[in-house]
């Protein structure tokens, strides 16, 4: 086959080098973000099209890439692509849904323990003896062997919360999901959402942005939790509520928050958790390693799968 003659697919929104240079030698790619005057143009003549996060892939997109067949989300989250309007189309949905589990996994542990176990590090300059002293004698963590982490949302991310928490940590683990859960590899306790709010001295959350999952966490749901609980969202800005969240820590009904996950993307300046004590905010970094940003970028396989007439191997649920 001539390069000519190969598929033309449109990189929205950028790709790891090995992946994009894997191909390129399988198709003709243009990059060229969706802010670009030109990008519906070259959007027209596509066969494929990559995105990440923030490309929403809906019907007034799809009305102008006729020649379309596949999308490919470097991702887990398929909240920016209208699934059922691609399908109804002939366009396919493919995704990563294995990418970033364990990086993600291994975040949420970072923030536990930076919250639970105060650090109080010294860089430029020691601590005097009497400061060091003083944070020795005052200083007091909490171990997570004695802890119950609920997890709102067992999929592939909570299980590998809910696997590191019981086996590494001797945590006690429960959880709420839609689906009836089976196959664990650690022991965990499936519980309705008010007992998940009630129990838990950590939730931590990991659904996705389907339809009525808007502040899922809310006012009612927070004012459940312990004044000792510690919530965690590296899921999506939008199911949880950021003002009742912060109302409740400033009010100390709550002990802390961390937060990778914004609505909107980034937050507003005026964003309720701002300045306060014992919250955590990073900007969208948990699934941000090098492995697993170069793991979303081989969507590339099933992109290209599809156009050869294949079965990919992961699609988008139907």
């Amino acid at each position: 086959m001539t390069q000519d003659s190969h598929p033309l697919v449109v990189v929205a929104e950028g790709s790891d080098s090995r992946p994009l240079e894997w191909l390129k030698e399988h198709a003709r790619v243009v990059e060229i973000g969706a802010a670009d005057p030109a990008f519906f143009d070259r959007l027209g003549e596509a066969s494929g099209l990559l995105v990440r996060t923030y490309t929403k892939v809906n019907a007034a997109l799809l009305d102008r890439a006729p020649k379309l067949k596949v999308v490919g989300r470097g991702g887990v989250g398929l909240e920016n692509i209208d699934v059922r309007e691609c399908r109804k189309r002939g366009v396919e949905v493919v995704y990563t849904p294995d990418a970033n589990t364990l990086a993600v996994g291994d975040f949420v542990f970072g923030y536990l323990l930076q919250l639970l176990r105060p650090w109080e590090f010294f860089r430029d300059s020691v601590y005097p003896p009497k400061e060091f002293k003083r944070i020795r004698d005052m200083v007091r963590g909490r171990q997570l062997n004695e802890l119950t982490i609920g997890i709102l949302g067992m999929g592939r991310v909570g299980r590998r919360i809910g696997h590191i928490a019981a086996n590494g940590f001797g945590m006690r683990v429960i959880y709420n999901d839609l689906l009836q859960i089976s196959g664990l590899d650690f022991p965990a306790t499936a519980v309705d959402k008010a007992a998940l709010y009630r129990e838990s001295d950590i939730l931590t959350i990991h659904v996705d942005m389907r339809a009525g999952n808007e502040n899922l966490v809310g006012p009612e749901q927070i004012a459940m939790l312990k004044p000792t609980a510690v919530v965690i969202n590296t899921s999506r800005g939008e199911v949880l509520d950021a003002a009742a969240l912060a109302e409740a820590i400033r009010g100390k009904k709550i002990y802390a928050a961390a937060l990778d996950v914004f609505s909107p993307e980034p937050p507003a300046a005026d964003f309720p958790l701002l300045g306060l004590d014992r919250v955590l905010l990073t900007p969208h970094l948990a699934a941000r390693t090098t492995t697993a940003l170069e793991n979303m970028s081989w969507v590339v396989r099933d992109v290209m799968a599809v156009l050869e007439g294949k079965a990919p191997k992961y699609p988008a649920p139907r």
